[in-house]
């Protein structure tokens, strides 16, 4: 293994896991396999690297050479090979040194070619899985390698499902799958770019996605909001794929350890079945009809819980985690601190304090940028004429009112003088700076756990989603909301607390939270007791 190119997996790696140098994302990945949580294989490109292709906008001399020896070692861990018979598939996907939640990009399936999904076939006995997993790929180097628009790929689906006359993909048989999979391949050739056929073609070219994201516009936006360093590059980590798309016992899902809008210590979780990581982040899927897991699959959900207590003892702070399960296994995909607003910092520092997971003085450290004198929560007093229009998922908590607008742009031109609320059918990362310039957001699609709504968290933006009465517009010039004709500048009031939405101005009330802010003031006066003394 060379000086850049470091392995993952098996409880072990050939790497300390220092974020400045791997990313975050890789080096949260060796603790978790330290910890014995099961972690798929792994190989990890430093950050340096990608440095350097930023600079020199090529690869370094024999770094083809290195990566094949690299995958050869990622083959033996996983006893599958690059190809045709037992075919190896990885994710590509970015481990910047501070996380960028949806802000960079990552490319699952890859190594597919059409001619391997046979043998993915014979592996899994699922050829339903195999042509799902081929189309993915299709659509992933479409949209991020070749960064083509995918209107053409979703008029292929739509027709698909049109045809069989059925709900969603999800519902089309394998031979259905496999004629949506060869057309949307066809669709790809004819742009003049065709997905490769040599699976090391398609993982240098995915790479290379991955490290051209870290200048788009959207990662430019959340560095400068953030204050971080944009010439620190990003890692790569290229993983062996497990399938959360391989029937009705797997699934994809994100969970933080604790609830990020109220700070509640309770699991909370979006998980989506016969699905992979992108149907939960993406913010295009609707996710308010999922089971509960816990219900559907026990035992992943007592191993979740048991992770819980593991994760924050070990990283000492609320974590936001990725996981699949394949055919009932666990797997975790990635961990990093979950991003929370003002009020839930104040109640996670205070509970991991009392818990003896922190000492009171990093607890008060962490609330240091907090302005507490200031810190209040704002809830509706609703009058009896104030009635809700329409329900969602809430995944910021709080409340918004404001003019409505259906466009990011607008968001940020009308936003400068007055609070708007963004209205969108899918709300995604691409949409920072009117995430930003939005007091509320609410969208048709999407989960709590969606990259966009983590952002808008972070931000301390209210944030509602999974609104099936909200239908925005094609021309975004207006919205249906909850039976109502809406324009832009009509007046919404957003509930965070409850997820409803209303028509106008609804009462508001102020609360502070009292006591988590006379453990503060006793902690303080404690931390100053000695030096009074002296």
């Amino acid at each position: 293994m060379t000086a850049s190119l470091h392995f993952i997996g098996c409880g072990r790696s050939t790497v300390t896991p220092v974020a400045g140098r791997l990313g975050g994302k890789a080096a949260n990945l060796i603790r978790l396999s330290q910890l014995g949580l099961r972690v798929p294989p792994a190989l990890v490109l430093d950050t340096a690297v990608a440095r350097d292709y930023l600079r020199k906008g090529a690869f370094p001399p024999g770094f083809r050479d290195q990566l094949a020896a690299g995958l050869t070692q990622l083959e033996a861990a996983t006893g599958l090979a690059f190809g045709h018979e037992r075919p190896l598939l990885v994710s590509v996907r970015s481990s910047p040194p501070v996380s960028m939640p949806g802000m960079l990009e990552s490319v699952l399936n890859v190594g597919l070619t059409e001619a391997g999904v046979s043998g993915l076939i014979r592996r899994t006995g699922n050829p339903w899985l195999a042509w799902d997993t081929y189309r993915r790929l299709v659509l992933a180097f479409a949209d991020t390698v070749q960064r083509l628009s995918l209107e053409p790929f979703n008029d292929l689906a739509r027709a698909a499902t049109a045809a069989a006359d059925v709900d969603s993909l999800q519902d089309l048989d394998a031979i259905a799958m496999r004629q949506l999979a060869m057309h949307s391949a066809d669709r790809l050739a004819l742009t003049g770019a065709p997905l490769p056929e040599d699976p090391v073609d398609q993982v240098v070219a995915a790479i290379e996605a991955v490290w051209r994201s870290w200048t788009a516009p959207r990662a430019n936006e959340y560095r400068r909001l953030n204050r971080l360093d944009g010439d620190a590059g990003t890692g790569v980590i290229i993983q062996a794929m497990v399938f959360g798309n391989s029937g009705p016992r797997s699934g994809s899902g994100v969970g933080f350890t604790r609830n990020p809008a109220t700070g509640n210590d309770e699991l909370y979780v979006d998980f989506v079945f016969n699905s992979q990581g992108e149907d939960v982040v993406s913010g295009r899927h609707a996710l308010t009809d999922m089971p509960p897991l816990a219900a559907t699959m026990p035992a992943a959900w007592t191993q979740l819980t048991a992770a819980k207590t593991r994760l924050e003892q070990h990283f000492r702070d609320m974590q936001d985690f990725e996981f699949t399960i394949e055919d009932g296994e666990l797997y975790f995909l990635q961990t990093r601190t979950g991003k929370r607003g003002p009020w839930a910092a104040l109640r996670i520092a205070t509970a991991l304090a009392a818990a003896g997971i922190v000492e009171r003085s990093e607890a008060l450290d962490r609330l240091a940028s907090l302005d507490l004198d200031h810190l209040v929560r704002v809830s509706l007093q609703p009058r009896p004429t104030d009635l809700p229009i329409a329900r969602a998922v809430s995944a910021s908590a709080g409340v918004a009112i404001g003019a409505i607008v259906f466009d990011p742009v607008r968001a940020v031109q009308l936003g400068a003088t007055t609070p708007v609320i963004l209205l969108r059918s899918e709300l995604t990362t691409d949409d920072i700076a009117g995430v930003s310039a939005a007091a509320g957001l609410l969208t048709t699609f999407g989960g709590r756990t969606s990259h966009a709504a983590v952002v808008a968290r972070q931000l301390a933006k209210v944030c509602l989603v999974g609104c099936r009465d909200l239908h925005v517009d094609d021309t975004g010039d207006g919205c249906r909301l909850g039976g109502r004709r809406l324009h832009e500048g009509d007046v919404i009031t957003l509930d965070g607390d409850h997820g409803f939405v209303y028509a106008g101005r609804v009462p508001v009330v102020e609360e502070r939270p009292d006591a988590e802010l006379a453990t503060i003031a006793a902690w303080r006066r404690q931390s100053a007791e000695p030096a009074t003394a002296g």
